[in-house]
């Protein structure tokens, strides 16, 4: 289990700390949301989140099957809905490298789709996933 304190700082700014590491974080709120957009806003991190996630979960798989996976790349965009504001859709364009056997792409792209973030997130926002094999 781990746990991680937040703190307000004030001007719509929090410091979180990872209690394993002691690595902090800094948020803030986006300019369409009063804030100055000068780090991660909270709903930045829910997408940071998803990328990382997947990009982990392939590394477990790559390790466990064998398969050379030393660089990839996710981008994700972040569509905000509203009323009530909230992300509404995630756009997820990963990059792979073209070197995989038809065998590692699948075994590595089942393995993104068991990533427990992109399986916690609520089933109304809309995940588009793109994977090419360019790298």
């Amino acid at each position: 289990m781990s746990e991680i304190s937040i703190e307000y700082l004030g001007n719509l700014k929090t410091k979180a700390v990872h209690s394993l590491s002691g690595v902090e974080l800094i948020t803030d709120a986006p300019p369409d949301n009063n804030g100055e957009g000068k780090s991660f806003s909270p709903t930045d991190l829910l997408a940071t989140a998803i990328g990382s996630c997947m990009l982990t979960i392939m590394g477990i798989s790559a390790n466990t099957n064998n398969i050379e996976f030393d660089t990839a790349k996710i981008y994700v965009e972040k569509v905000m809905s509203s009323n009530p504001r909230r992300i509404g859709e995630l756009n997820i364009k990963m990059e792979l490298p073209n070197s995989l056997t038809d065998k590692e792409r699948t075994i590595l792209e089942r393995a993104a789709k068991q990533c427990p973030v992109a399986k916690s997130i609520h089933p109304d926002i809309n995940e588009n996933l793109i994977i090419k094999y360019t790298l």
